[in-house]
Formats: C-alpha cells, sequence, structure tokens
C-alpha cells in the first residue's frame, strides 16, 4: 500500500510544480525605447512595384528560352525609379543578368553587410491563366492588393530595398560599412548549374570580401490566433534551408509483347521498390531550433495552455511522433522523401524494358548527398536497380542566433511590437542566400511583411498578390536594418 500512496505522492507533487511552473513561464519582454520613425512613400512603392509586376522576367533551366529584354527592361526602369541608388552607388552586370550595387561605407575596416533578392519569377501554370481574378503580369493595384506574379515572390522584397535605399540618399545617409546589394536572375531554377547568385558571390570571393551578415527572402510576419489561448505575432527568422536532391530509380525487364506478360512487368516491379522506398522514411529527430520555436510560442500562450507547453521537454517524444503525421510539420523534423515523376513503356501495348521513377529529397542539415543515395539503397530490397544522381545542392550551414546581426533583426521586430515572437526556423525552399556561404557565416532569411496564412499559400499559384496594408512597416524596417546594420 505504501508503494501506491509513494506514486500518487509523486503523482501530485509533479502536478502541484506544472502548475506553479505552468504560472511563471512566460517571455521576457526586454525593456527598448521605441524606434524612431521612419519616412516612406507608399504611394511610390506601390506604383513601381506595379510596374515591376508587368516585366515578365520569368527565368528558364534552358537559357536560350528567356526573354533576356525582358529583364533589360527591369534594369532600366530601376535606372529610371530610382536616379540616386544610379548616382552614388556602383552598378555591375554579373553573369547573364544579375545586379551587384555597391553602396561604399565610411569605414573601410567594418565587415560589409548584404541585402539579397531576385528578379525572377515562376511562370503561370499553363491553363491556369483564366483563373486569376486579374491578369498575372498586368500588376493591378485594386486599393486592396497588387496582384500577379511576383508580389509576393519576391519583386515586393526587391522593391522595396531600393526604395529603402533609395530614400536614405535623399536623406544624406551615408553608411560606416559598405553596402552590397546583390539581385540574382535565376533564383527560381532549383539547384541551377550556373547561377547569378553563385556568380555574385564569387565576384565578392574573389575580391577578398567577407561579409559581416546576408539577410535574403524568407517567411513573412505571421499573426498567430488561436481562439483565447494565443494571440501574437510570429516573425521567423531563417537560420538555414534544406538541400535539394532528385534521384531517377530504374529497374530493367525482358521487353517484348504485352499479349504474352510475365507475372510483373518492369513498372511491376518497380511498384515495389516505390513501396520500399515510401515506407522507409528518414527518421524524425526534433531540431533545437525547432523545440525553441515551440518553447516561445509555449511561454505566450494563457495560463491554462501553459499547463501542457511548460512540459514540453517531457512531450519532447511525443510531439515529435506526432508531428510525422501531419505532412506540413513532419517536414520541420526529417529528410522528406516523395516520389513525383514516372516512366514506362512507349506504347500501351509494349511490355517495358525500363521503367523508372523520379524521386525528390529535401534534406535537413547534417544530411548529404551522399547520404540520400545511400538510404535507397539501403532501403529498397531490390539490389538490381539503378540509381542515377539528376540534380541536387547540399543543406545549407545553419547560422548562429546569438551573432550581432540576428539580434538586430529581433531588435527591430521587438521594438515594433513587444509581444511579436521571434524565432529562428528552418526554410523549406530554396533560396539564393545558400550560394553566400563562403563570404559570410550569418545568413538570415526574413521577409518583413505581415502576411495571413492563405495569401502565402498562393506563392507560386494562382492570384498571388501582397495586401497593402504591410507595405508601410516594411519599408521601415528596411531603412532601419540598413541604418542599424552598417554602423560600427
Amino acid at each position: 500500500m505504501w508503494v501506491l500512496w509513494t506514486i500518487l505522492g509523486l503523482i501530485g507533487a509533479l502536478l502541484l510544480v506544472t502548475l506553479v511552473r505552468a504560472a511563471f513561464w512566460t517571455p521576457e519582454r526586454a525593456e527598448s525605447e521605441p524606434l524612431p520613425d521612419e519616412t516612406v512613400d507608399v504611394e511610390k512603392y506601390r506604383k513601381d512595384l506595379s510596374d515591376a509586376i508587368r516585366i515578365k522576367t520569368i527565368s528558364n533551366v534552358d537559357t536560350d528560352k528567356v526573354d533576356w529584354g525582358e529583364f533589360q527592361k527591369l534594369h532600366k526602369l530601376f535606372e529610371e525609379r530610382f536616379p540616386l541608388v544610379h548616382k552614388h552607388l556602383k552598378r555591375e552586370e554579373i553573369s547573364l543578368a544579375s545586379l551587384l550595387y555597391t553602396w561604399e561605407g565610411t569605414n573601410p575596416d567594418l565587415e560589409p553587410i548584404a541585402l539579397l533578392g531576385h528578379q525572377d519569377v515562376v511562370p503561370v501554370a499553363e491553363g491556369t491563366e483564366q483563373d486569376w481574378t486579374h491578369p498575372a503580369f498586368d500588376g493591378v493595384d485594386d486599393g486592396e492588393f497588387i496582384w500577379g506574379r511576383g508580389a509576393l515572390d519576391m519583386k515586393n522584397h526587391l522593391i522595396a530595398v531600393l526604395e529603402s535605399v533609395e530614400t536614405l540618399l535623399a536623406e544624406g545617409f551615408q553608411p560606416e560599412r559598405t553596402v552590397y546589394l546583390c539581385f540574382g536572375h535565376d533564383e527560381e531554377i532549383v539547384a541551377a548549374k550556373t547561377s547569378g547568385a553563385g556568380a555574385i558571390a564569387d565576384t565578392l570571393k574573389a575580391r577578398g570580401v567577407h561579409l559581416d551578415s546576408v539577410i535574403d527572402e524568407g517567411g513573412a510576419i505571421l499573426d498567430l490566433k488561436v481562439g483565447s489561448i494565443l494571440n501574437n505575432r510570429l516573425a521567423g527568422v531563417g537560420i538555414a534551408e534544406k538541400g535539394y536532391a532528385d534521384y531517377r530509380v530504374s529497374v530493367s525487364a525482358k521487353g517484348g509483347h504485352s499479349s504474352q506478360p510475365p507475372a510483373h512487368t518492369a513498372v511491376g516491379t518497380l511498384a515495389e521498390v516505390v513501396r520500399d522506398i515510401e515506407k522507409h522514411q528518414f527518421r524524425a529527430t526534433m531540431p533545437d531550433f525547432v523545440y525553441d520555436l515551440f518553447c516561445k510560442i509555449g511561454k505566450n500562450c494563457s495560463y491554462p495552455a501553459r499547463i501542457v507547453t511548460c512540459n514540453l521537454w517531457l512531450l519532447k517524444p511525443l510531439i515529435t511522433f506526432v508531428m510525422t503525421k501531419i505532412p506540413p510539420a513532419a517536414s520541420l523534423i526529417h529528410t522528406t522523401t516523395a516520389v513525383t515523376m514516372a516512366n514506362g513503356s512507349p506504347a500501351a501495348n509494349v511490355l517495358p524494358q525500363k521503367a523508372s521513377v523520379t524521386v525528390n529529397f529535401r534534406m535537413m542539415p547534417g544530411t548529404t548527398l551522399k547520404d540520400v543515395e545511400q538510404h535507397i539503397r539501403q532501403s529498397v530490397r531490390n539490389k538490381e536497380i539503378e540509381i542515377e544522381y539528376l540534380k541536387g545542392k547540399e543543406a545549407s550551414k545553419v547560422s548562429p542566433t546569438d551573432s550581432r546581426s540576428f539580434k538586430i533583426l529581433e531588435s527591430l521586430c521587438t521594438r515594433t511590437d513587444s509581444s511579436m515572437i521571434v524565432a529562428p526556423y528552418l526554410v523549406m525552399g530554396g533560396t539564393d542566400a545558400y550560394h553566400y556561404e563562403e563570404v559570410c557565416d550569418c545568413i538570415y532569411r526574413f521577409a518583413p511583411f505581415v502576411m495571413d496564412t492563405k495569401l502565402l499559400l498562393t506563392t507560386h499559384g494562382t492570384d498571388e498578390r501582397i495586401p497593402i496594408a504591410c507595405m508601410g512597416d516594411a519599408l521601415k524596417f528596411f531603412k532601419r536594418y540598413i541604418r542599424m546594420m552598417s554602423a560600427e
């Protein structure tokens, strides 16, 4: 009986500790002065963004299919709309259509900073043109949104950087650190053999430049509203991005006429291979920055909910397991596997001599291309498969969260909104930022646009658009960022 009472006593003590801990498990609100206001011209920004969207800077894996005249139009627009930028900054054309602007600082001993952006956009999926509320390349401004391809990815970011630099120049601002504006032309071509951003990074490296920090596109500022439990904004700062790999997995068989089929054709055999690949997923583990994200959100929950969230350390294995069952959440904690394409016989009445599938992997930091190929071989029971590497890039390095640049990003967010949650996160897609790893240790991916999650889903999709309401704060952010980052 004493054993039972002991167990009950321990459970009671644990519950009491949890209740007390939850009461004091709250976020630290650092005391800080409000940010000085900044002058911004939202009307000009709206006009410039609309006009930039009308220029069809669509990239293509086949450079012969790219309309380079459209990129020249965009460059011309930059010259016309941002005269001070082109008067005071050195502009260089790099590679096929990338641009490198250099704003010389007053102190050459300080490491420069770089603001990244890409000029290219993805095409509109064939057959969906009529699904758009407004044509994708009309740049319609209806007073609430600006519509069009690139409104979110990422001409909004690109134009905002140029607008901010132009305004700072008009105000007579001079940075202490040199500021680079690096605008690639083919970011949307995943794992391209050649890259405009890569060429810019190589140019900086050849000149002996090492950057203090880089900021590129990333997640927006999201509203977190969960009934009476949570009501905050979340600013996610991407400190790393996943790798990318495409592999073709094939099996061979004797061909022939379909009227005399074997028990399993090559496609049938391949089906077992696909089953093995999908059944053996990469192991899921919760990275520290994902755990920290949950903790920061948990501390901002109301008291009853904090009774649970204050015990994330205890619930971590359970949370990890549940996340693996939810695809968007699972992508945060493991290397993903997606069988995306298949190929077999050239005709319905011909037995395939070879059948293949293309498998796409998005690797967590720490998982390499070599690891992926080894994983395929270990997962598939059929050891006669052929594995062909098609294209890919390694996962990025993980940037520190205790750097001066990260702390400035955090300060800018919390001084704008003291209740804002600022947390590092892993970028699921790819950005140009990873090309700069050889010239920079502090690389961050952040877009200072307050956005609804539903709007973010229009990126690369139908009815891509940006709300006008978020523009003023975004312009102020970039001005403040340049002021603070370019100082000693």
